[in-house]
């Protein structure tokens, strides 16, 4: 059956079906005609995968997402970094990146990020003299960042896979974050100062007040986030029903950008975009449940502890099988497959599950702009209007800087977990 089972799955997959019906189709064809199960135990494997408490906070969060980018939070972040680094030296490209960083902390959604900040600052990218395979590539990598930062909803699905604290990685994510998206920061400046782009006149002081004082609305949701969740004041899920309420409130009333008619498009845009998540993470859960009853993951774990006793080693294998796995399967999907397996290993061999879960993720965030499938080089293309072969020089360099930050995140533990070991 486990036979049949991935051999299924491997041709669906390469037969450019959807992720979803792939996964699905090869656990029910599998158990129908490879097996005695009842069918109907996938079905109600099916419901049980997405029945549970730590995934109620995605919808929420999504909604909370897309309301703040129609509210224009997302366009006074952006005016609020080009304040603060747009005259040093690769400003622009500066801003472009901390943009995503301040917007992934808003929105959890890498493909949202691309979006809505890639609209404003490609053409003035261009316009600075960036190369434009540079400028692509800026646009899809830092993107990426969101899947890391909280409050990541790669994060929220680990943590239903493994039954982590949603807090805790939240908090693991700040640093592995910092670390992702400063890494590119410097790659940048030096970038910069090697073509010798010219430099934003700096602005006033005046000015980088006016730009946080429109900000600080935006800025605060990820300390009410956070904050709420570790002062004990709302868990993680109610933490997201608060953001959509604070999103409402900022866009409707105090930027007053949001409308009736574009809140109703926004929760029907929301609604699509939460069922898509949810059908897939329950067709993979199905498959996961296919996998563990032929053992797989106790087969797996035996041989790989019979063969590699050092974390190291191990480390360095599962960074590499995630990055070959990013290059052809959407994050979400990979988390649910991959995590179940790996986690009994990485436990066996003492290897922290919040450093694990920052680990994955930030391998996950690479695979979003790595060819050929990474989704964000397609918004990316949607948005420079290049081809991939025109986009490679400059995928390729970040590519570079990101996994030489994976490798410090993989490393040295303390990055991800120095902040939720002091709020213990």
């Amino acid at each position: 059956m486990i036979q049949a089972l991935i051999i299924l799955t491997i041709i669906l997959l390469f037969s450019s079906s959807s992720i979803y019906v792939s996964l699905g189709l090869a656990s029910f064809g599998s158990l129908l005609f490879f097996s005695d199960i009842e069918p109907m135990i996938l079905v109600q494997r099916l419901f049980g995968g997405i029945d549970k408490f730590a995934l109620m906070a995605l919808p929420f969060f999504i909604l909370a997402a897309n309301l703040m980018d129609s509210g224009g939070l997302s366009r006074r972040i952006l005016i609020c970094a080009k304040a603060l680094v747009g005259h040093i030296s690769g400003g622009l490209a500066m801003t472009t990146q901390l943009a995503s960083m301040f917007f992934g902390a808003l929105s959890g959604s890498s493909p949202s990020t691309v979006i809505a900040i890639g609209k404003s600052m490609y053409p003035e990218l261009v316009k600075a003299k960036y190369p434009p395979s540079f400028a692509a590539g800026l646009l899809a990598s830092s993107g990426s960042v969101a899947l890391i930062i909280p409050p990541s909803i790669t994060l929220i699905i680990y943590a239903s896979v493994t039954g982590v604290s949603v807090g805790s990685l939240f908090m693991a994510g700040i640093g592995a974050g910092i670390v992702y998206g400063g890494a590119s920061l410097v790659y940048i400046y030096f970038y910069s100062k090697k073509l010798g782009i010219p430099k934003n006149k700096k602005e006033s002081f005046t000015f980088l007040i006016d730009a946080a004082k429109e900000a600080v609305w935006a800025l605060a949701v990820p300390v009410i986030i956070l904050g709420g969740i570790y002062s004990g004041i709302f868990t993680p899920t109610e933490a997201a029903g608060v953001s959509v309420i604070y999103a409402v409130f900022i866009g409707k009333f105090v930027y007053k950008e949001l409308t009736l008619k574009s809140i109703f498009q926004t929760c029907k845009a929301s609604a699509t975009t939460s069922a898509q998540v949810l059908v897939l993470v329950a067709a993979a859960q199905a498959l996961g449940w296919m996998l563990t009853i032929g053992q797989v993951p106790q087969t797996v774990t035996t041989s790989v502890l019979g063969n590699i006793s050092s974390p190291i080693v191990f480390l360095l294998l599962l960074n590499i099988v995630l990055l070959i796995l990013g290059m052809f399967m959407e994050g979400i999907a990979a988390i649910i497959i991959v995590a179940p397996l790996v986690f009994p290993i990485t436990t066996m061999l003492g290897i922290d599950p919040i450093h694990l879960g920052a680990i994955m993720i930030s391998n996950l965030a690479i695979g979003m702009f790595t060819p050929p499938f990474g989704m964000n080089i397609f918004v990316a293309s949607s948005i420079t209007k290049l081809d991939l072969v025109e986009m490679l020089p400059g995928l390729a360099r970040f590519l570079v800087v990101d996994v030489i930050a994976l490798a410090f995140i993989t490393y040295i533990p303390e990055i991800s977990l120095f902040i939720p070991n002091l709020l213990k």
